[in-house]
């Protein structure tokens, strides 16, 4: 009887998927996950049977990125792995993806899914994993993770739950690196090389972190927020990674030097490196012969390229500080900028965050910036008190969007938080290049 209701449930997803995809009223991103979860509460355990190798990616940022990154290169190694592609991460996101793509008449030979840190131990209760990736942890939203070390042990919740998983840490990050599991394998940067010296900024926000013994962690080199080459005289240390990077920067891409094979990544910014060299360290570590990322196309909104009245538009999320830091370090100054900050509870309902990022890289744009959204105008006081003079507020953001295009020169860059990003995908002028 039980195994009935997982049957016809995955009947129910691909019929309403079929439909919301034919009628275009929603991109069944996670309502049919809570479906299906009404249908069958037990659908991630019978999942199980169905895929042969289970991956899995989590961290503050990087998450939709690196986990594109690797169902990318399975698929140029002729594999259809199953992929939260659209980043919904929480369990009814990773159930929508599972219940629309999984084929009940096929085993599946991978699956790879991103989960959101506070919903990583609830998704471990039912269903297996052989491995997980952890990007990096930052401060994010303060309503829902509370601080760091709470986020930290969410995920070591998670891992406890699965004693014979593959950890692929960033040995770089203190915080990742310390995390316990019996298989912990390590990636991290060996060396940074700036082709271009303007990609060279530095942020004024660091950091701290101390030692397991109580002291401040020193470093031997720091490359952005915590992450680098930590010590302390107690003796601790950033552990040594079996994938090693030697990352030079372009300003629209960056090569990858790991092991000694040489990879060209079609993404800007040191933080997508780090996406980029998670990725390729798992799919080394599986086994995956062909590693070519010439044709990666991102995911929505990750340094995604679009066109609006024939102009290029890049759009880049942010949704806290360290991240944003980093994309706002890449912002063309020449381009028509457009922020979009929304409060909605995915995208955490704390704002604060606005104040830490470092909003100043945007002095001395050229054009006015218009901010939109609905926290629009907490975003153009934190311009103020950044030094921007130029500011237009438009709430609406489909209006906001639309005078961007009508009075933008050339370029275009929107900076969304994640609602604002499932909006604006929808704007039927922006179309992807």
């Amino acid at each position: 009887m039980r195994k009935i209701r997982f049957y016809f449930s995955l009947f129910a997803a691909k019929t309403l998927y079929a439909f919301l995809k034919l009628t275009k009223l929603s991109s069944g991103s996670s309502i049919i996950g809570k479906i299906v979860l009404a249908l069958c509460p037990d659908f991630l355990s019978y999942c199980n049977g169905y895929i042969k190798t289970k991956i899995n990616v989590t961290g503050t940022n990087g998450k939709t990125t690196t986990s594109g990154i690797i169902s990318h290169i399975i698929r140029t190694n002729s594999y259809l792995p199953i992929n939260n592609a659209l980043g919904a991460n929480m369990l009814t996101g990773v159930v929508n993806a599972l219940a629309v793509n999984l084929n009940p008449f096929r085993t599946a030979d991978f699956s790879v899914i991103e989960s959101d840190e506070a919903y990583l131990s609830k998704i471990y209760e039912k269903f297996d994993a052989d491995y997980l990736v952890v990007t990096n942890l930052f401060r994010d939203q303060l309503d829902r993770y509370g601080e760091l070390a709470t986020t930290q042990k969410l995920i070591q919740s998670g891992i406890d739950k699965k004693p014979n998983l593959k950890l692929l840490l960033n040995a770089d990050d203190p915080l990742v690196s310390s995390l316990k599991g019996e298989n912990r394998i390590f990636y991290g940067v060996e060396s940074i090389y700036y082709a271009d010296e303007s990609l060279r900024v530095k942020s004024s926000t660091e950091e701290v972190f101390n030692c397991p013994c109580g002291k401040p962690l020193k470093y031997e080199k720091k490359f952005f927020a915590q992450q680098g080459h930590y010590y302390c005289d107690c003796g601790y240390k950033r552990p040594e990674p079996k994938y090693s990077a030697e990352v030079t920067l372009y300003k629209d891409y960056s090569v990858l030097k790991i092991n000694g094979k040489v990879y060209e990544v079609p993404l800007v910014g040191l933080f997508n490196a780090y996406n980029a060299l998670a990725a390729i360290a798992l799919c080394m570590e599986i086994g995956m012969p062909n590693i070519d990322l010439s044709s990666f196309c991102v995911a929505f909104g990750r340094s995604e390229i679009k066109s609006l009245n024939g102009k290029r538009v890049l759009i880049q999320l942010i949704k806290n500080p360290i991240g944003a830091n980093e994309v706002l370090k890449t912002v063309d100054k020449e381009s028509n900028i457009l922020i979009v900050i929304n409060d909605n509870y995915a995208d955490g309902r704390d704002v604060s965050w606005l104040w830490d990022a470092e909003f100043e890289f945007l002095c001395g744009a050229e054009k006015e910036i218009v901010v939109s959204g609905t926290r629009a105008e907490d975003m153009a006081l934190r311009l103020k008190y950044a030094g921007v003079e130029k500011i237009k507020i438009i709430k609406d953001i489909k209006k906001a969007v639309e005078y961007t295009g009508k009075t933008a020169d050339n370029s275009i860059t929107i900076l969304p938080t994640y609602t604002a990003l499932l909006k604006i995908n929808k704007i039927k002028n922006l179309r992807s290049e």
